[in-house]
């Protein structure tokens, strides 16, 4: 039996149902195949020359969190996570192959599919990958930016609250036609316990996403939903800085070089791009710089004025033209 999906713009099949993703009953050619608990019959990968393309920092007994092979001249890539968990990508991203131990679950291999794994056959596809959140204002979408521990969950999570539908956490994939499209993600966002506690009440107010992990997941389809299933114009990007003692946020903005820098350091899984993919992610994000505004936000200290945050950052888009209104009932 086969499943379809859309997930960042791809249409995707797999043999099993994939938890975060919404199944439809058929779809168009699929971009990629997800072959969930299964790895291929042919070639045999253990035949399959292999050459380390990365290793990621050290775990608890000096086990690398992600180690990344090329095989077969690049024909294939092997993913191996720290934990067990192991991807086989071909180099085009049309099928995607993934087993995991005793140890972890169906749930656990998920957080790593939807997250770095999607993302890496994103950038073998050419689509530049920002390492952010977006959620939609008006007929637009805006990308919150910044590395883990920045705040962009807890921020689109916030706006989500707000009546502004959230397109994407985490990952949030641009196309360029007719300018720069962010593409949905999934309907899901990715929460710590304290964020959970912050916005909702209780630590938890929502359920684990896998039982392994502590991080929480927010459903965008219950309770009348809060996702944006089609893609917008990118607006603008908003770079989460370091938070101030200033009880009120601010927000300048960045030109030039300064923001293209910023953006390389926030692409996602850039540590997997070859020298080509990387020079087509520069012209990409010049592109991208060129056309849309890049701002950073220093955010105040107190986690609990968020929703003043977000009220700035709807200012700022009025100002450069977007309808800040929401656009789902609350």
């Amino acid at each position: 039996m086969s499943f379809w999906f859309s997930a960042f713009g791809l249409s995707l099949r797999a043999n099993h149902l994939v938890p975060g993703l919404v199944a439809r009953s058929s779809g168009p050619p699929a971009d990629s195949r997800i072959w969930l608990d299964t790895m291929p019959l042919s070639p045999r990968m253990c035949d399959l020359l292999e050459d380390v393309w990365y290793v990621g920092d050290q775990r608890d007994e000096s086990i690398p969190s992600l180690r990344v092979w090329r095989l077969a001249g690049g024909a294939y890539f092997r993913l191996l996570y720290g934990d067990g968990v192991e991807f086989i990508v071909s180099r085009d991203g049309g099928d995607v192959w993934v087993t995991w131990p005793d140890s972890s679950t169906l749930e656990d291999a998920t957080t790593y599919l939807l997250g770095p794994v999607l993302g890496f056959v994103l950038r073998l596809r050419g689509i530049t990958c920002l390492h952010a959140s977006a959620v939609a204002v008006g007929d637009h979408a805006i990308a919150l930016l910044g590395p883990a521990q920045a705040g962009k969950s807890t921020t689109a999570a916030t706006f989500c609250g707000m009546g502004y539908p959230v397109l994407a956490d985490d990952v949030v994939a641009l196309t360029e036609r007719d300018g720069v499209l962010a593409q949905p993600a999934y309907p899901q966002l990715r929460l710590w316990p304290e964020s959970v506690e912050l916005l909702y009440g209780a630590a938890d107010a929502l359920p684990r996403l896998t039982p392994t992990w502590d991080k929480r997941a927010l459903d965008l389809t219950q309770n009348g939903g809060g996702f944006q299933p089609q893609p917008l114009p990118l607006a603008a990007i908003y770079v989460l800085g370091e938070r101030s003692s200033d009880p009120e946020p601010r927000i300048e903005g960045l030109r030039g070089r300064e923001s293209l820098m910023t953006l390389v350091a926030n692409t996602y899984v850039g540590y997997l791009l070859d020298a080509a993919m990387r020079e087509h992610e520069f012209e990409s994000l010049g592109r991208l710089i060129a056309s849309v505004p890049v701002r950073r936000i220093v955010p105040p200290a107190d986690p609990a004025r968020i929703s003043r945050l977000c009220r700035h950052i709807l200012t700022d888009c009025e100002a450069l033209g977007c309808t800040a209104s929401p656009t789902m009932a609350r």
